[in-house]
């Protein structure tokens, strides 16, 4: 029988049978609303925003330094441009000429131009149809709202699986172009 006294002891007002006064505690709410809450003892306030480069101060009026007759000057500094005026941004290097390298140098490296793309069999050319316009084909047909026929259900799908297969086995292994692979990098 203690163990259920100890626990009532714990328990909330309104579990006590004290009743809350609702209406005491919302004007109370109500009384103290907009009003901010005051800071804690030995809180320091924050900077205003403008200020936040200058010294450290203190609230009481006390800045960090002992000159009081000065404003303050923020620290560091910053460089405006005037408009039509060259700014960092605006720096290029200038162009290097042939005067510019020693006997050491090479001068500049100008790429080879790539050699030219392979020519595209019609093979390769009606596969990649194949891989592409099929699904493409299907896809046009359901947008559309097309009956999906046989023939056109053989044709999309036929189309995809017969390129896949045309350009996997055309695939080049690199054995036949090479003599002899595997021996490392050739200087």
């Amino acid at each position: 029988m203690a163990e259920h006294d100890s626990d009532r002891e714990d328990r909330e007002p309104d579990e006590k049978g004290v009743p809350i006064d609702e209406e005491a505690v919302w004007a109370a709410i109500v009384a103290g609303y907009g009003e901010e809450p005051p800071d804690p003892p030995g809180a320091k306030p924050f900077k205003p925003v403008e200020d936040l480069a200058l010294p450290a101060w203190e609230p009481d009026g006390s800045g960090g330094d002992d000159k009081k007759d000065e404003p303050a000057t923020p620290l560091g500094s910053s460089v405006s441009f005037a408009p039509g005026v060259g700014g960092p941004r605006d720096y290029s290097p200038p162009e290097p000429s042939e005067d510019d390298f020693d006997a050491d140098d090479e001068g500049h490296f100008v790429p080879p131009d790539p050699p030219p793309l392979p020519e595209a069999d019609t093979t390769a050319k009606f596969a990649w149809l194949g891989v592409v316009g099929g699904p493409v084909l299907l896809l046009l047909a359901i947008l559309l709202g097309w009956d999906m026929t046989w023939w056109l259900t053989t044709l999309g799908i036929g189309g995809f699986l017969g390129g896949c297969a045309t350009l996997v086995a055309r695939m080049r292994t690199g054995d036949e172009d090479d003599d002899d692979p595997g021996r490392g990098a050739v200087v």
